[in-house]
Formats: structure tokens, C-alpha cells, sequence
């Protein structure tokens, strides 16, 4: 849709968008009292605070968004930061006393010198991690002899390829969720929730004195099972209040939690526990949706499950007889309920010992096993207290499952940085999570799209309050620009902080950041101590801040990040093959920054870089873009180009699209890819002159937005897009599909 700039709106535009003419004309006047200067940001600013609410039709929102950035260009800021605000934030109050420190005669503010903090994260990641450490009052057992210490072989291969970090400490992560220190007492509240269909009852609460005792004495009964330490225990179960304190129990006691998605059929959760090698699983009766119950302990049982100990669900009355050996949630308490209260002595552990074990989506052969060390929610705390803004006094809420890296961020995220997690125990598509996120006061709000994407076509927030929240947060896929103006509108234009990163890394390598202005659907900045690279046709590295776009690789000392692979070759997988990147001050790629003390620039010599898989785009404007994975680019008339990219502009075409997946399908008989759509809809009742319409539309879209020469040869109506159990779309799948279908149709 063209839309006008913003002097051109007229009292009759707005009066067409359904809202009446005596209103429409008091926000034609407003909007023209706000529009008279050339700083289209600063007047979106005022828009957003001024004009806009979520019970104005949104097709309102997209009227001014696109009319102030008319004649912007790409990447228009949908929210910038402002400089009081930005001082009382973890990053802003560190750099407000240490900056100079830090930058020395470069430190300006919180807002100006922010890239130059990440740059020095980067060059000397040894006094980020000590700073940052420091702020989130991390206890060691056992101090470390050093931040980093790094040994490369001659050709850049390492036993610890990411890096060798905090080597000689001990720590316990649980441990440290469950501490006192100067920032929180015992009567914080740690976990609030609420059971679905029970929407107008209060929300429950636990303290941190609640969570202790309650992680004190599973870790009790755990030891009560005589299991070796190290050994392997598996979590099967939607996320809840048990669940966590499950989670965190096992890892104090000193045993290995194994992430099975509580999603997952028997023969999926059969792979992964003989490949974790579980002694014993936790996992529920049934799980409760709506007006369904879903068997979840008859999956375990035929999954030929270890021993399991059985949670029962909220139903009143229902009971289930067990396996032989299996225990009950109250048997396996009752054997240690004379200790209740009796404080557990942490398993104090060296930061290499594995505490999680987590898995990849796994949609071809077996999923990797990707093991999580003591030092891994070390990064994902680290992320939320930096880019996330996560403190004392926040209430966080992020959708997800213990199986997935997620779910343990989540829990390390909040109670390492002092906040409150908000756990909704039931479906989050329909208007009673949205009813939850306002009882709860929710002030960062985790999502994925396709989540928004379903908020958005069920109008599932109306009504609600949404103000508590300071900023959202966004992983899992490629987001949508116009999906993402609706999300911001729900709570009155807080930012979006784009987060991408991987279980094998623990958080992520590039996000967006409170201290920066923040574009839809864009990153803002590469993650504190991560190095991005995004690699020509060469498979060389591109010059630092020119735009482009290629493969990503990043570069390897990230703390959490693994070192190792339980059932695959891990530098195989991720460095072999990888250009060798030279760090030292004075080359390509280094941080010389004016101002900046010398010793500060300081960085370590020669890093194989670490293989990732995504395409990203680094724009003129220095935003990044996500185009999928580099095997869903294909080749178009010898122009390489991203699905994601193709997809973004076909599901704007028509307003009965849902989504679509774009596949590069090759002819049977050779020659250059053929460009198919498929694509899911509204109204599936379609007929074949609406699809070759469809497909027209498609094609007029993608040679005046992206390239004259692209053409879609099929448009392809399906009721759903394949995707993995972590949400990720199949095109793969997709791809061998519809080859196979062109085949038969042929014959």
C-alpha cells in the first residue's frame, strides 16, 4: 500500500479508517501541531507519545509510521532512546561511573560511547567479564586464576576453540539463583504464575525463602536415589513452578539436567535419553490446554523411559496407576519430608563440568547434544543484565519450554539478575496470557513472531494493559516489520530488542540494545564479546562496517560457548574449514579507538572463526538484518537471494495471507532454480484463478521490490508450514515436497 506523507493526511483519510469524524479531526489536528520539522524521528517520537494508543485502529499506526518515514530510506528508528532514561539502566549507571575508566578521553555518555563499550568488550573481554561479574554479585567457591586464558595451536584449532575461561574456578549456578546478597532479601518475590482457565482467580506467588526450601529439599530426595554425581537426569515437563524448581535442584545437588521438550513424541524423547544416557526422569501425568489433557507420562512410558517420577496434573480425582519402579511426585518427597527447610549444601563444581544437557531441533538424523557448563548461564544472565536490562524489581516473561535454551535462559536471566520470573501454565495465544501479562505487571516480555503473528490476527490483546512493560524482547525467526509496529503499539511504543543467538553459544551473538535507537525487525548491535563477520564470495571476511550481506561467522572467545559436542565432532562442525582470523592491534580488523587507554586495546593473535549458518545483512545505516539459514538461500537467475527476504515482501501482498516460504526448486531437467511460493491462508477456499492472481501479485511485488528478473513460477495454497519443535520453518521439507509433486505430475 502507498501511503501519504504526513502534511498530506487529510480529516477525511483518517475518518476512513473507521474512526469517527468528530475524532478523526482532533487527531488530524494534533498530528498537525506535531509535524512542523524535518527530524522524521523525533516526530515518530511524538507521535508515539502523543497521538497514538492501542484502541486506535491500527491501520491508523501504520498510517503515520510510514507517512513520517516516507522519504526516510531503510531503517527508520521506531524507538530511540532517551538520555534521562538510558542513565538508569544497568549499562548507563556503569558507564555513568566508570566510563572514563573504561574509554578514557573518549567517554561522552551512556548513549554516544555505547558501540565503543562493546568494542572494548571485544578487545578485552577480561575487564568486561570482571566488571559485569562484579555488578551481578557472582560467587565463586573458588575464585578463577584469570578471566581468560586462551591457547591456540598453530593453525588456530584449540582444546577450548571458544576459549579457556575462568580456568581453576568452582562455582554453582543454582547456588547463586538462591542467594542473599545486597540486592534481594528472603521475602522477594521470585515466581509469579496462574494456571489457564484460571483467569480471574489472584495470581500465586513464591519468595525466595519459598524457593530455597522447596529446591532444598528435592535436591534431598534426589540424593535419597544413591545416583553417582554427574549423572544425568532428564526434565520432561511444560514449564512451571515445578518444573524450575526441579531444574535448579539438580544442578545444585551436582547431578546433569537433560532438556526434553515437553512437545516431543516417545520416539523423540526415546533418542535423546539414550543419547544424554538419563538415569531418571521427572515428567507429568497429563498436560492441561484449555479443555484438553494430553498424555505426557504415556509418551515417557513408551519411550522405555528410566525410572520416572510422576508430577500429577491440577484435574481433581485423577490418579494413574505408575510402571513398576516409577515413583509419585509425593513418594519421592515423603522419604526426605523430615529435613524440610534444612538448607543443602551446594555441589561446588569446576566451571567446565557440565550442568545441561540441550538439544538441537534435530529435523535431519539425530539433534546434536549441545552440553551446558557451570559458566554458560553466566552468559545468559550477562545478556539480560546488559542488553536486556533485566534488574531487581523486574518481572519477566518469555514463553517457553525447558527443552529448549530458552527456558534455562529464562531462569538465569531473571534470578541471577534479582528480577521475578512470570510463568503462564497454559496456552499463550489466547487472551487469557494477555490478561496475565497485565496482572502480573509484566515489564519485559519475551516473544517469538509467529506468536505475535497469532496476538495479531485473534486480536487477542484488546482490552488489556500492557503499560508495565519496558521493553520486549524477540528470538527464534526472521520477525516482520508491520507485525512488530502492532507488538510496540500494545504498550505504547516500548522498544523490541531483537535477540539472536544459539543453544551451543547460550545467549546471544547479536542483539539490539537500550542504549541505541531501535529499528523493526533490525539488531542494533553485535552482543557484548562477540565479533561478527559477515563473509564475501571468498568466504573471506568483508571490511568492518561495510554494508553487505553473506554467511555470518563470529568470532570464537565467547564465554558459555561450547567446547565440545556429546555426539558429533564439535570443531568439525563449527570451525573446520573456517577462515583464520588475525586480531592484533593494527590489522583489518582491530579496535583502534581515539581517547581509548592503550592497554584496553589489547586483543589475542590469530582465531579461527566459529561457523554459524545464517545470512545477515549489515546496512548503510549500521542495523543488521536476518536472511535465514545459508542453506535457504537459493539462486535466482544468478542472484543469490535469502527465502526470508522474498518472504517478507509476499506476505504483504494480499491481507488474506497468513505467511508464506519461499523455495528454490530445481527442474527436473536441469537448469536455474524455479522460485515456488507456498503459502498458508485466512481462507483456504480458494479458486485457481485467485491463486494465478496470487501469483501475479507476487510476481509484481518482487520485480518492483527486489529485482525485475525474479518471477514466481508456483504459488502453492498449503494448510500449515513444516516446521521443527523449536518453530523453525522446514524448507527443506517443503522443498522435496513440492519437487516430488511436480514429478508425479508429470508422469
Amino acid at each position: 500500500m502507498a501511503y501519504k506523507s504526513l502534511s498530506s493526511i487529510s480529516v477525511s483519510d483518517i475518518e476512513s479508517l473507521g474512526i469517527a469524524r468528530d475524532h478523526a479531526a482532533t487527531l488530524h489536528q494534533s498530528l498537525t501541531e506535531l509535524i512542523g520539522t524535518d527530524d522524521a524521528p523525533a516526530t515518530w517520537q511524538n507521535i508515539t507519545t502523543n497521538i497514538l494508543n492501542p484502541e486506535l485502529p491500527f491501520s491508523f499506526h501504520q498510517m503515520l509510521y510510514y507517512g513520517c518515514f516516507k522519504d526516510y530510506g531503510p531503517d527508520p528508528p521506531a524507538w530511540i532512546p532517551d538520555p534521562e532514561s538510558v542513565t538508569l539502566t544497568n549499562v548507563g549507571r556503569l558507564l555513568e561511573r566508570r566510563g572514563k575508566e573504561f574509554l578514557g578521553s573518549a567517554y561522552k555518555d551512556p548513549i554516544t560511547s555505547f558501540a565503543d563499550f562493546q568494542k572494548i568488550s571485544v578487545s578485552n573481554p577480561e575487564v568486561y567479564w570482571k566488571t559485569v561479574l562484579d555488578e551481578m554479585n557472582i560467587s565463586f567457591s573458588k575464585p578463577p586464576e584469570c578471566i581468560l586464558r586462551d591457547n591456540p595451536n598453530e593453525d588456530g584449532s584449540s582444546s577450548y576453540p571458544s576459549g579457556q575461561w575462568l580456568p581453576g574456578a568452582s562455582i554453582n549456578p543454582a547456588q547463586n539463583c538462591l542467594n542473599l546478597n545486597g540486592t534481594r532479601s528472603l521475602n522477594d518475590t521470585v515466581i509469579i504464575w496462574r494456571d489457564e482457565l484460571q483467569d480471574d482467580l489472584p495470581l500465586q506467588r513464591m519468595t525466595l525463602e519459598e524457593l530455597r526450601q522447596e529446591v532444598w529439599l528435592v535436591a534431598y530426595a534426589l540424593e535419597s536415589l544413591s545416583l553417582e554425581k554427574g549423572s544425568a537426569i532428564a526434565i520432561d515437563m511444560p514449564m512451571n513452578c515445578k518444573s524450575v524448581v526441579i531444574y535448579l535442584a539438580i544442578v545444585l545437588a551436582g547431578y546433569v539436567v537433560v532438556s526434553i521438550a515437553d512437545s516431543f513424541a516417545a520416539r523423540e524423547i526415546s533418542t535423546r535419553l539414550k543419547i544424554s544416557n538419563a538415569k531418571v526422569i521427572f515428567t507429568q501425568d497429563l498436560i492441561l490446554r484449555g479443555d484438553k489433557a494430553l498424555p505426557l507420562y504415556s509418551r515417557v512410558v513408551d519411550a522405555e523411559s528410566p525410572m520416572a517420577i510422576v508430577i500429577p496434573s491440577r484435574t481433581p480425582g485423577f490418579s494413574m496407576k505408575l510402571r513398576n519402579g516409577d515413583l509419585s511426585w509425593c513418594h519421592f518427597l515423603e522419604r526426605v519430608n523430615r529435613i524440610k527447610g534444612k538448607e543443602f549444601i551446594a555441589a561446588a563444581q569446576p566451571v567446565e563440568t557440565v550442568t545441561n544437557i540441550l538439544f538441537s531441533s534435530g529435523t535431519t538424523g539425530d539433534p546434536k547434544a549441545i552440553p551446558w557448563t557451570n559458566i554458560t548461564p553466566l552468559k545468559a544472565a550477562a545478556d539480560a543484565w546488559c542488553h536486556l536490562d533485566i534488574r531487581k524489581g523486574d518481572i519477566v516473561s518469555w514463553p517457553t519450554n525447558l527443552g529448549w535454551m530458552m527456558g534455562p535462559w529464562l531462569v538465569y536471566a531473571s534470578l541471577l539478575n534479582g528480577a521475578s520470573m512470570a510463568l503462564y501454565n497454559g496456552y499463550p495465544l489466547g487472551p487469557g496470557f494477555a490478561k496475565f501479562v497485565q496482572d502480573a505487571k509484566v515489564s519485559m516480555l519475551g516473544v517469538i513472531p509467529s506468536l505475535v503473528r497469532s496476538w495479531r490476527n485473534a486480536n487477542s490483546t484488546s482490552g488489556y494493559d500492557w503499560s508495565a512493560i519496558r521493553c520486549f524482547a524477540s528470538t527464534g525467526e526472521a520477525s516482520n516489520v508491520d507485525e512488530y509496529l502492532w507488538l510496540m503499539g500494545r504498550a505504547r511504543y516500548k522498544p523490541i530488542i531483537e535477540y539472536c543467538g544459539g543453544t551451543e553459544i547460550g545467549g546471544g551473538f547479536i542483539t539490539g540494545s537500550l542504549q541505541q535507537a531501535q529499528s523493526l525487525a533490525a539488531f542494533s548491535t553485535p552482543a557484548m564479546c562477540c565479533n561478527l563477520f559477515i563473509l564475501g564470495e571468498d568466504g573471506h571476511p568483508t571490511p568492518e562496517n561495510v554494508p553487505g550481506i553473506g554467511e555470518l561467522a563470529l568470532g570464537s572467545l565467547m564465554l558459555g560457548a561450547s567446547n565440545t559436542l556429546l555426539n558429533a565432532d564439535h570443531y568439525g562442525v563449527y570451525f573446520k574449514g573456517m577462515p583464520l582470523w588475525n586480531g592484533k592491534v593494527g590489522m583489518a580488523f582491530s579496535f583502534i579507538i581515539s581517547g581509548i587507554p592503550e592497554y584496553l586495546q589489547l586483543s589475542f593473535s590469530s582465531q579461527v572463526l566459529r561457523r554459524h549458518g545464517d545470512v545477515f545483512e549489515r546496512t548503510a545505516r549500521g542495523f543488521y538484518h536476518a536472511h535465514g539459514r545459508a542453506d535457504d538461500t537459493m539462486n535466482l537467475g544468478g542472484i543469490k537471494v535469502s527465502s526470508v527476504e522474498i518472504e517478507r515482501i509476499c506476505n504483504g501482498v494480499d491481507s488474506n495471507i497468513v505467511e508464506t516460504a519461499a523455495i528454490g526448486i530445481p527442474p527436473s531437467g536441469g537448469g536455474p532454480e524455479q522460485l515456488a511460493v507456498a503459502v498458508v491462508l485466512k481462507n483456504s477456499n480458494i479458486t485457481p484463478q485467485d491463486l494465478l492472481k496470487l501469483r501475479m501479485s507476487f510476481n509484481s511485488a518482487l520485480q518492483k521490490t527486489l529485482n525485475p528478473l525474479f518471477r514466481v513460477s508456483q504459488a502453492v495454497p498449503v494448510p500449515s508450514l513444516p516446521r521443527t519443535a523449536s518453530n523453525k520453518v522446514m524448507r527443506r521439507v517443503l522443498r522435496q515436497q513440492l519437487a516430488e509433486h511436480n514429478q508425479s505430475s508429470k508422469i
